[in-house]
């Protein structure tokens, strides 16, 4: 039983708090709340009676609410009262299930998704995007988990075959387990997923198998996202709040707004307004009050908005109700579920970093981000690390080299080149006179060894990396690409857009990628 000491004078009363705590704000969505309460009067006539305090004042105290103690100037006496104990109700993880998206056609990503499913692209290094949930999920105890894959799922496949099914990673009685999408008798099982929510319906009857009976709350999940997050603190969130289902949000500028889902909340934390995508006058209307999230009036300028992360919480059976009873033809979670289902929203306010990368432009800023001084992003926390495929490479090699906010991943060969804010990739070639700048190179599957290069520059050919003399700037250079010698790649005209997929690269808002496999030949210019 916990116990209260509290210091008073004589003739007290008990003016009341705001909600959500000690403070001045009138509303507060952000912050930790005060829970719990004294539960009945007869705690507050007691402390009463002992201090002598008029009784019809006291009895006018709302149960429930947090009340602080302002004294007179008499004497002062002490007294001693046991508070009555509240048991939270904790979540287990044991009860939780996650389902990871594995992503559409992955257009807002191409070429890099030519061959390659969204969650199955390379990120900081040696790291695929598919890694930040299912790390995000083995950290915080889940151990229950299933990827739903479609479009170029087969190096997503092989990723996660090879990751996450043995090499010390333990899921006792868990499971990590890939949904491929499929065909199945009838009119509707000859469909292959057509949203989000289809594809998680396709499979709801899993959750009718004998092993998942106890599972209480499901946890949805995007895969091109980069982030740390704890999900048990928003399962907990969402159980505390005996929410149907939570939507993780995190506040916004005004340049990327209309790239997510917007929402309004009320003082509670409930969602009074949702609308996926909007633009011109319609995203103006979503700007919140920033008082409902405790941001300083610097921020609250900089991110008047509050987005959906894509990440939800359902309770099972109201996941089940939703998709099958409300909704039977929804095909989308953030444009037609979320929206026509407002009443039972509750929102969690995410304050830690988060990007949502589904664009080349936020890919390419987000990755380039990782080699700042200061990163507002980590791959490097030991208590919550990154999982990724073990490659058993040898530490890269370098032979005087300048490098200057880069990182370098393992078993590349670097030499007498200068490195600037870049990212290589593992097993990438650069070799003498190379300058790499504000450049992600994403690096090779595979070694050739020093007499398969010699043969091929004997016969005029390009190997596997980047040759002498080549400058490259604002680039990204897919897997196995071969540049050639006295290279030149910069983009000086600032095209924005080009397609030259015959020439091995694109242009994406002003930036060159060079496209897996590619062949750039000696003394090209782009």
């Amino acid at each position: 039983m916990d116990s209260c000491c509290v210091t008073v004078r004589p003739n007290v009363h008990f003016p009341r708090v705001g909600k959500i705590g000690f403070g001045e704000c009138e509303n507060g969505f952000s912050g930790v709340k005060v829970r719990g309460s004294v539960k009945g009067d007869g705690w507050i006539n007691g402390l009463s009676r002992k201090l002598r305090v008029d009784q019809k004042r006291v009895s006018k105290i709302r149960i429930g609410l947090v009340y602080n103690v302002m004294t007179s100037d008499n004497s002062r006496e002490t007294i001693t009262e046991q508070m009555p104990t509240y048991k939270k109700q904790g979540v287990d993880p044991k009860n939780v299930a996650s389902i990871i998206l594995g992503g559409g056609v992955g257009t807002q990503l191409y070429p890099l998704t030519s061959r390659t499913a969204t969650p199955a692209v390379p990120v900081g290094g040696c790291y695929k995007l598919i890694d930040i949930p299912m790390s995000n999920c083995i950290n915080s105890g889940i151990n229950k988990i299933f990827i739903l894959t479609q479009f170029n799922s087969a190096s997503l496949h092989r990723h996660i075959s090879r990751t996450y099914h043995g090499n010390g990673i333990n899921f006792g009685d868990g499971f990590a387990e890939v949904l491929a999408a499929t065909q199945t008798p009838g009119e509707a099982g000859m469909n292959w997923f057509q949203g989000t929510a289809d594809a998680v319906r396709q499979f709801l009857w899993l959750f009718e198998d004998a092993r998942n009976k106890k599972i209480e709350n499901i946890l949805i999940l995007s895969g091109d996202q980069l982030y740390r997050m704890d999900y048990m603190e928003l399962i907990q969130n969402h159980i505390d709040r005996n929410a149907d289902f939570t939507l993780s949000c995190v506040p916004v500028g005004e340049s990327r707004a209309s790239d997510y889902g917007l929402m309004k909340i009320d003082n509670t934390g409930r969602v009074t307004q949702f609308s996926e995508k909007p633009e011109g006058a319609d995203m103006k209307a979503m700007q919140i009050d920033r008082r409902l999230l405790g941001l300083s009036p610097e921020e609250a300028i900089a991110k008047p908005y509050i987005a959906s992360m894509g990440v939800y919480v359902f309770k099972t059976d109201v996941l089940l109700e939703l998709l099958t009873r409300r909704y039977p033809t929804a095909n989308d979670f953030g444009s037609e579920i979320i929206p026509s289902a407002l009443k039972e929203h509750n929102a969690y306010l995410f304050q830690d970093y988060w990007d949502d990368i589904g664009t080349l432009k936020s890919f390419y800023d987000a990755n380039l981000a990782l080699t700042e001084e200061l990163a507002k992003f980590e791959f490097y926390f030991p208590k919550t690390p990154f999982y990724t495929s073990p490659r058993f490479l040898p530490p890269t090699k370098m032979d005087r080299c300048k490098i200057k906010n880069a990182i370098i991943s393992h078993g590349c060969f670097l030499r007498e080149c200068t490195i600037e804010h870049s990212i290589v990739g593992e097993r990438s070639r650069l070799d003498s006179g190379v300058e790499l700048k504000d450049t992600l190179m994403m690096g090779a599957d595979s070694y050739q060894t020093e007499p398969e290069i010699a043969s091929l520059l004997a016969l005029g050919e390009v190997p596997v990396g980047v040759g002498q003399n080549t400058k490259i700037r604002d680039c990204i250079i897919d897997k196995n690409a071969k540049i050639g010698k006295d290279v030149i790649i910069m983009n000086k005209d600032g095209v924005q857009e080009a397609d030259r997929a015959s020439e091995g690269f694109y242009i994406r808002s002003g930036i060159t990628i060079i496209l897996e496999k590619a062949t750039i030949k000696d003394e090209t210019v782009i």
